[in-house]
């Protein structure tokens, strides 16, 4: 199966050493202490293209989306004994990074009002709206948007592929809130 969320991997990444994304600070780059449990650095490595892909559609900035999933990534991390213990800890680290990436789409970079794109200061705005959008748009923005299968929405989401496949069909015959 092809990857599509990873990104090309080059002579660099083939001879063992890591490629950074470009045009992205040290700070917002993929970072998994050494001390972690290596279950959990398997699930960042499994999950970090698909989730960023995700933020990636709310936020637009391609920092601002490492940032939201690099937080949610460290919320998992203080949870995972207790997401390991769960009856589905995919489908827990899942709410986790959908909270955080609308927490992180509720906030507008901007120090100076004509310039939004400002990232030094970051400013609550209304998005009531956002905050209440359907987890069924969610199904769709990773279908659609992001361009996974229905068995790979369920390995992220954590749920069964009839369960993704139902509920795509079902947001189809409804208008999108607004993705």
């Amino acid at each position: 199966m092809i990857n599509r969320h990873m990104g090309s991997t080059g002579p660099a990444a083939e001879a063992g050493a890591e490629e950074e994304p470009e045009g992205l600070p040290p700070e917002v780059l993929p970072q998994v202490p050494p001390d972690v449990p290596l279950e959990f650095a398997a699930f960042c490595e499994l999950h970090r293209p698909r989730y960023l892909s995700y933020a990636r559609v709310w936020l637009t900035e391609h920092a601002a989306a490492a940032t939201a999933v690099q937080q949610a990534f460290a919320e998992i991390a203080v949870q995972w004994r207790e997401l390991l213990g769960s009856s589905n800890p995919t489908a827990r680290a899942w709410q986790i990074l959908r909270g955080t990436v609308a927490e992180h789409s509720t906030r507008r970079a901007s120090t100076n009002p004509a310039d939004p794109t400002d990232p030094t200061v970051l400013r609550r705005v209304d998005t009531t709206e956002q905050d209440r959008r359907p987890v069924d748009d969610d199904l769709a923005i990773l279908h659609y948007v992001v361009g996974l299968a229905a068995p790979e929405i369920a390995d992220v989401i954590g749920t069964d592929t009839a369960s993704v496949a139902g509920r795509l069909r079902r947001t189809m015959l409804r208008e999108a809130t607004g993705w």
